[in-house]
């Protein structure tokens, strides 16, 4: 992996720190130097929005994962929503999906026409299980589909999900925002439901800034998203622009303004060729995690798959009440020694407008509230150095009374 390193640029303090209390941030973008020729080459085309290099890129990673469509987006939130509205639910039909996530997905339920129905999640993997799921769907007297999202990475078991929920496969949308790269079973995220949605998101493990894609075996869907993700329009400019394209064009369906650019998979095409490298440097990082944090007393680390891959997105560690100090304690600690950390999520119920927007069991959501206040996102990224890592081990097992 030293390779991969002294291949990236040298990168500034994040944060707003100064370099001499830098430190590590909680993570970095780390982009292929090749990839600002690719971009220069873009911009030297005199074509930089969404042209050949998106078509490219989303034949390269449709191949790479082994799924028939690839279609590119502006961002994962616009993917769900996209996908969502190719399901072509009644305005108003219930979509199931974890509280413990991103407030996004339940925005894209929402501007989709569709309800949110938030389950609790298993507090040892922090994702809905077979019980949660079933107890939400029953406590909303039945759902129409259902979003299933990999925290963290961690692969979890979609079609168990479907049937938990009554809800057949062809109307499962998965986030996949956090996995691109994890396995379930045998069989990569991005080919398992109707349609599978990733980010390329700054701190996403194959990161460009922004964009996202949206993968399925389903040809008339794919079609649909291709033409949704631009207004509902059926050229797009660079159809009509292109020497023997023709001006006219329709508008066959309600669609968003949510494409990619070129300049985006440009960027995208370079870091796809790298991203094992990459993921195998993520794993290398969890696993130094590992040796180091184990057996912390009050330091729970991350699950491990029952089936499949981790993609490692995210290092998650549950600061419990043996714990010297409380988590929130525990992030000004390390702020104070320059180390970056995040929380993953706040719980969509706990934020103001969703809590209006979406539909609660009335038992409320324990599991999540017990998984919110407990856990820590520890710097994870495919360039962070494995003497960062030791320094944050240290700094954590030091905050523990280990030292």
């Amino acid at each position: 992996m030293s390779d991969v390193l002294s291949a990236l640029p040298t990168r500034a303090p994040a944060n707003g720190l100064t370099a001499s209390t830098a430190g590590i941030p909680f993570t970095r973008t780390g982009i292929w130097p090749e990839a600002a020729d690719a971009v220069a080459s873009v911009l030297a085309s005199g074509w930089v929005t969404s042209g050949r290099q998106v078509v490219e890129f989303e034949r390269e990673f449709a191949n790479y994962l082994g799924a028939s469509h690839a279609i590119a987006v502006s961002s994962c939130t616009a993917a769900i929503e996209l996908a969502l509205r190719g399901l072509d639910l009644p305005h108003g039909a219930k979509v199931l999906m974890s509280t413990m996530t991103f407030c996004g997905a339940a925005g894209a339920i929402r501007h989709a026409g569709l309800l949110p129905v938030l389950a609790d999640v298993d507090p040892d993997t922090a994702m809905p299980s077979i019980d949660t799921v079933a107890a939400a769907a029953r406590a909303a007297g039945g759902v129409d589909a259902l979003v299933v999202m990999h925290l963290g990475g961690l692969p979890t078991d979609v079609e168990a999900l479907a049937e938990a929920a009554g809800v057949a496969l062809d109307h499962v949308i998965e986030d996949a925002a956090h996995a691109l790269g994890t396995v379930v079973g045998r069989r990569p995220v991005g080919t398992i439901s109707r349609a599978t949605c990733f980010s390329f998101y700054a701190t996403k493990n194959l990161p460009i800034g922004e964009g996202g894609m949206v993968t399925t075996e389903d040809e008339a869907l794919a079609d649909r998203i291709r033409c949704t993700r631009l207004h509902g329009m059926t050229r797009d400019a660079w159809q009509r622009y292109l020497p023997g394209g023709n001006w006219r064009y329709d508008v066959s369906w309600d669609g968003l303004k949510a494409n990619m650019t070129d300049i985006q998979a440009a960027i995208g095409r370079v870091q796809l060729r790298h991203f094992e490298a990459m993921q195998a440097r993520r794993a290398d990082v969890a696993e130094r995690y590992d040796r180091q944090l184990a057996g912390v007393p009050g330091l729970d680390l991350p699950p491990r798959p029952s089936l499949g891959r981790h993609a490692w997105h995210l290092y998650a560690v549950r600061i419990l009440p043996e714990f010297r100090v409380g988590r929130d304690d525990a992030i000004a600690l390390l702020r104070e020694q320059g180390i970056g950390t995040s929380v993953h999520f706040i719980p969509v119920h706990q934020l103001t407008w969703y809590r209006y927007e979406c539909l609660l069991p009335a038992g409320g959501l324990p599991g999540a509230e017990s998984v919110f206040a407990q856990t820590l996102s520890l710097p994870l990224d495919h360039v962070i150095s494995d003497t960062e890592v030791d320094a944050v081990c240290a700094a954590l097992i030091e905050l523990g009374g280990m030292r």
